[in-house]
């Protein structure tokens, strides 16, 4: 059976620019200090438009937003150095059209505070099922380096948010829209439970409302809502 990739439908221009506004929410919302974070979209030619290197997301122009190759050869610009943890989800999860990594403090700091726990706990809230499914933590990579694609492979492509251990978090998505709400999704579920944690520890549904819930979910066609 052929595998089906999704491709942006976006003209390059409205793409570059929709990457622009999508780093100045971001930044509003302090999920990006200075030059973190990186934001790609693949086009309908397969080339990917991302985010230069050293640059901040906040005030970026559509004229610095680079090009490259699913197969790493840069076309323009100067891109990001984590353009590979980009790349792997592309090759891995061909529905992903839009990839945005940022720096949500709250759900930095689960990683930090239980580096034991192997994901941010999902029985306790609907919509964290509902909306998103699993939010695994993955292990430690050094930042730019090709581990950092590596150690997303055992979650693509079930899973569409990730919480990169001690460094940020990963939203992929079918469109930039999906990508970027899949990043205040998973910030606002990691607020929610550290607040629950500092009033005296996180609760669970039911055993059998959460097993109804995550039937809702495999009812869906697993986007990010």
């Amino acid at each position: 059976m052929a595998i089906v990739v999704f491709m942006s439908s976006l003209s390059e221009r409205v793409a570059r620019e929709t990457i622009c506004e999508i780093g100045r929410r971001l930044h509003q919302k302090g999920w990006l200090a200075a030059a973190d974070g990186n934001i790609s979209l693949r086009l309908a030619s397969n080339n990917i438009l991302i985010t230069p290197s050293g640059v901040h997301k906040g005030y970026l122009t559509p004229d610095e937003i680079c090009r490259i190759t699913v197969d790493n050869r840069v076309l323009e610009g100067q891109p990001s150095g984590e353009r590979l943890m980009h790349l792997a989800v592309y090759k891995n999860a061909p529905k992903a059209v839009a990839v945005v990594h940022a720096h949500p403090p709250v759900a930095t700091a689960w990683t930090i505070a239980r580096p034991e726990m192997q994901e941010l706990p999902n029985d306790c809230l609907s919509e964290v099922i509902l909306a998103a499914g699993r939010i695994p933590f993955v292990p430690y990579a050094q930042p730019g380096t090709a581990q950092m694609g590596e150690n997303l492979l055992p979650f693509l492509p079930d899973c569409r948010l990730m919480i990169l251990s001690r460094h940020g978090a990963l939203a992929w998505g079918e469109s930039l829209p999906e990508a970027y709400n899949g990043m205040e999704r998973l910030e606002h579920a990691a607020v929610t439970l550290a607040h629950a944690v500092a009033m005296g520890g996180t609760t669970s549904l039911p055993k059998e409302e959460v097993a109804r819930l995550w039937e809702m979910r495999a009812r869906s066609d697993g986007r990010t809502l």
